[in-house]
C-alpha cells in the first residue's frame, strides 16, 4: 500500500482553519473549564463562603 503525502496548500490551509478554531472565544472559555483547581482553593475561597452573594444578603439580613 503506497501512502500519498497530502498537497502543501491542503495542509496550510488546515493549519490555518485550526489555528483559528483555537483561537475562538468558544475554544478560550472550554480551555479555562479544563483547568483544575487546587482542592484548597475550593474548599476554602478566598471570601470564606461557598456563595459570596449569597453570605452577603444573609449578613445584611442579619443586621436588619
Amino acid at each position: 500500500m503506497a501512502v500519498t503525502a497530502m498537497p502543501t496548500e491542503l495542509a496550510v490551509l488546515l493549519v490555518g482553519v485550526a489555528a483559528r478554531q483555537a483561537a475562538s472565544p468558544t475554544a478560550r472559555a472550554q480551555a479555562r473549564l479544563a483547568l483544575v483547581a487546587p482542592v484548597e482553593q475550593l474548599l476554602a475561597p478566598a471570601h470564606g463562603a461557598f456563595h459570596g452573594l449569597a453570605a452577603a444578603a444573609l449578613i445584611r439580613w442579619q443586621k436588619e
